[in-house]
């Protein structure tokens, strides 16, 4: 058999063992252990030194530090009650629209994930709030969850996003650049979420009928002193990770160190700083933080052993001799990672996909920039998409016993269609990505 044939029977072998359960870090690493001993004759010698050169390259990769600061900075932002005060106030502000507290979910949501840049802190945060106020006041429950879950998934494109630290990582991308091309689509689908909403409930009222009057009784002061003790301080933390990061001032894992420092200080200053709390968010940065980097070691293995054996040339052949255009084939790549994004989580997908995909884009002459964030976009479906979608089981952990999992299945049905409505702009009009690293890095840049 040939090495890329065998490439090919790597890759396939890859998704057995997934779909019969087994963790998928180990995984990884086994198959590259099998077939690059396979591969290369069973000489040990190569395939021991080149997973030692990559395992030894993800130690020394410095972006990759950001990762356990930024999800420190969550976690202690979780702790800080920010994302309560900015439900509150978002509250206060869009009570007397119809849907305006779906509204104000999405707002609130889009607002701490600037400065969360984690899913499962920025929905639980805001949906155990925001969830007894919708449906007490008689919203619609799948509108309700519809909303929390998707507000949650912002969480991951909307910079300083994890996410986009390992996608620059495996690309050899700068996550700079990165951050800069989100935030243009971060920004468009929760304008897409805030229409539907907006034009769902001024058609159908009752599914998101506006306060009462005798609940509207916050003064303009009222109003203006919550907005400067809830969401100034959220806005600016996030403007000065993400501000310094376009502004060249700081690496991302500088900034992450500034986030973590903010995060401390909001804490302190709402009164909620505890060493125990600091404990936990250390705690939990420690678990995750190793999740992460054993996927990242068993991915990188998998990578250069697939790599090696030709898989790469292989794919690229394959889909560009199916003679769809190089349309057609970016449609076939998004199908496939929306597809995956139904059993897989995001993570062991960009380790799946990069190797496999960046080759192709680059023979089909993409702006690699644009294709990098065209797949993160892709990956928020993956929180929402069945049977696996994580922003569906994290709200069904916080929802009431009247929100069955068929209602929170229900509401994301909308959102999904939403996010492929996103998706296919940001194809259509490159622009919606690649105008802000334009803007703040030069052409060159991007290409």
């Amino acid at each position: 058999m040939s090495p890329e044939n065998l490439a090919l029977v790597m890759l396939g072998t890859l998704f057995i063992t997934l779909f019969l359960g087994h963790p998928l870090a180990f995984s990884f690493g086994f198959l590259a252990l099998v077939f690059g001993f396979i591969g290369w004759g069973g000489s040990p010698d190569i395939v021991f030194n080149l997973l030692a050169n990559r395992a030894y390259g993800v130690m020394e990769e410095y972006v990759l530090t950001a990762v356990p600061l930024f999800i420190f900075m969550a976690q202690v932002l979780d702790s800080s009650g920010i994302a309560e005060k900015l439900f509150e106030s978002m509250h206060i502000i869009m009570g007397p629209v119809r849907g305006g507290l779906a509204l104000a979910v999405i707002m609130a949501c889009a607002i701490f994930a600037a400065s969360a840049c984690v899913v499962g802190a920025t929905e639980v945060s805001v949906g155990l709030l925001a969830v007894p106020a919708l449906m007490s006041r008689g919203y619609n429950v799948s509108l309700t969850a519809g909303a929390v879950c998707a507000g949650g998934t912002l969480g991951i494109i909307i910079p300083p996003s994890i996410m986009l630290v390992v996608y620059g990582s495996l690309a050899a991308l700068s996550v700079e650049h990165l951050y800069a091309a989100a935030f243009g689509p971060g920004i468009l689908l929760s304008a897409l979420y805030v229409a539907y909403i907006a034009v769902r409930c001024g058609i159908k009222p009752s599914d998101g009928p506006p306060l009462p009057k005798e609940e509207r009784v916050h003064t303009a002061w009222f109003k203006v002193k919550t907005f400067m003790t809830s969401l100034f301080p959220a806005v600016v933390l996030a403007v000065v990770v993400l501000g310094s990061i376009l502004a060249g001032v700081a690496t991302p894992t500088e900034a992450a160190g500034m986030g973590c420092a903010g995060a401390v200080l909001l804490t302190i200053g709402y009164r909620k700083f505890t060493w125990k709390a600091i404990y936990n968010a250390s705690w939990s940065t420690f678990l995750t933080t190793s999740m992460v980097m054993t996927l990242y070691l068993g991915g990188n293995a998998f990578q250069a052993i697939f790599m090696g054996l030709g898989g790469g040339e292989a794919v690229t052949r394959f889909i560009i001799g199916t003679d769809v255009g190089p349309y057609g084939a970016l449609f076939i790549m998004m199908g496939i990672v929306f597809f995956m994004g139904m059993f897989i989580d995001w993570l062991g997908i960009l380790l799946i996909v990069i190797p496999v995909f960046s080759p192709v884009a680059m023979e089909l002459g993409f702006n690699q920039i644009w294709f990098a964030t065209l797949v993160c976009v892709n990956l928020q479906m993956a929180f929402l998409t069945p049977p696996l979608g994580y922003s569906l089981f994290y709200l069904r952990g916080i929802a009431p016993p009247e929100m069955t999992i068929a209602h929170i299945y229900k509401g994301a049905v909308p959102f999904i269609a939403l996010q492929w409505v996103g998706l296919i702009l940001c194809i259509l009009f490159p622009e919606v990505i690649l105008w802000l690293p334009r803007a703040a890095f030069g052409v060159g840049a991007v290409g």
